[in-house]
């Protein structure tokens, strides 16, 4: 027992300094540092719902267009972003793979758990904002609003390893996750309600886990002015599926090595 509280303890130190370094040769020291963490999620948020609401996308709809916007990007940021910062971890990170106690699954921990941090608390800080000035109501279900966010994290988080590691196989893997990511967006559920589709949309969207946790995170805000649409069920499945197999290819990675 004492011989598995020291090694969390050492990987806890471990995490740690990772993620310290990272925030710096991301963001150095000058001006605001580390704190573009979280304002550079948070401006492009805003900006998309500023252009909704010039749009006039709000009209015709009982549903804050603030909420409804906080909502789904936030989410794009959070499964989007992760995978982007898990492509090529390995590289920049080579020389302390020396050390033993860092390992290549620690480099992408900090890397994607930092990244998901500051999605989150950008998605924390947008919502209260808009509460305390009136542009959008306080949750209905806090506690719906955190299970769909944390079924996202996870998810966001199996497949940064599941691409980290493919990115260490093929050079190709950064140049298409881009395109696909950007077309995935109008299919995660970000930009649409799922009761709005057709029944057969309806089939296809919800085959992604993503839209689940969308529809609850949705369901937790303005619950009582849709019908929200979602199986935690099917979403737990999907993402512990996920994990394993990214954790293999990590590990295969792992034995197998990097080479510069």
């Amino acid at each position: 027992m004492s011989s598995f509280k020291q090694s969390l303890r050492i990987q806890m130190r471990v995490l740690h300094a990772l993620m310290l370094r990272e925030m710096l040769t991301r963001y150095g020291r000058h001006n605001i540092g580390f704190l573009w963490l979280f304002l550079e999620p948070m401006m492009f948020t805003l900006a998309v719902v500023a252009l909704w609401t010039a749009t006039g996308l709000h009209k015709g709809s009982g549903i804050s267009i603030v909420a409804f916007g906080i909502t789904g990007y936030s989410t794009i940021m959070l499964w989007r972003n992760m995978p982007g910062r898990a492509i090529g971890a390995i590289a920049p990170n080579a020389a302390l793979l020396t050390h033993r106690p860092v390992q290549i699954f620690d480099v992408y921990i900090a890397r994607t758990v930092l990244e998901g941090l500051g999605a989150t608390v950008s998605f924390i800080v947008l919502a209260f904002a808009a509460w305390m000035l009136g542009w959008m109501p306080g949750p209905e279900d806090v506690l719906a609003v955190l299970i769909g966010w944390l079924l996202l994290f996870w998810f966001s988080f199996a497949v940064s390893l599941w691409i980290g590691a493919a990115s260490e196989r093929s050079s190709l893997v950064y140049k298409i996750w881009s395109p696909v990511s950007y077309i995935f967006i109008p299919l995660s559920g970000a930009v649409f309600l799922v009761e709005s589709l057709p029944p057969a949309a309806q089939d296809v969207v919800l085959l992604m886990p993503v839209v689940h946790c969308v529809e609850l995170i949705r369901d937790g805000f303005f619950g009582s002015m849709f019908k929200a649409q979602y199986d935690i069920g099917y979403v737990l499945v999907c993402n512990t599926f996920l994990t394993l197999f990214a954790l293999v290819q990590v590990h295969d990675l792992t034995r197998r090595g990097v080479e510069p």
